[in-house]
């Protein structure tokens, strides 16, 4: 189906992304505006709408994670909309969604589907297993929950 799409309209897709995944590996969130539009809407509950609290957020985990980094594995692009299967590495090196450094490396994946508006990330839909970082992190999930 992507070959409906103009080629160069993948490839703007594939540059936003690109964008995305350089600040995360640069940890710059002062780049934002290159590739998240200023009225996104996040479907992650962790994050709130707009383009502050998406530059919060991100602050955050560089600081729970100083060496965080991320990896492109797969891509998808088609119509007003961008895909991508991500890994992420760091180490806990910082406090975290209330959670003390623990100093334990974590790898985990995401899939992210993004709408495109306006050349920029508009909207953001992902799934990735938190249970699986509290676990690599040490973190008691019964407990938690109490």
């Amino acid at each position: 189906m992507s070959q409906n799409l103009p080629q160069n309209l993948t490839r703007k897709h594939s540059e936003l992304l690109q964008h995305f995944v350089d600040m995360i590996n640069t940890h710059d969130v002062s780049t934002m505006e290159n590739h998240t539009h200023p009225d996104h809407i996040d479907h992650n509950p962790v994050v709130d709408d707009g383009i502050e609290p998406n530059r919060a957020f991100w602050a955050a985990v560089f600081t729970g994670f100083p060496d965080m980094t991320a990896d492109v594995q797969d891509q998808v692009a088609e119509g007003d909309r961008v895909a991508a299967r991500i890994i992420y590495s760091g180490t806990h090196q910082g406090e975290f969604l209330g959670i003390p450094a623990t100093g334990k490396p974590v790898t985990f994946q995401s899939i992210d589907i993004w709408r495109v508006q306006d050349g920029l990330l508009a909207e953001h839909w992902d799934q990735l297993d938190m249970g699986d970082i509290f676990r690599q992190l040490g973190v008691d999930m019964a407990a938690m929950a109490q």
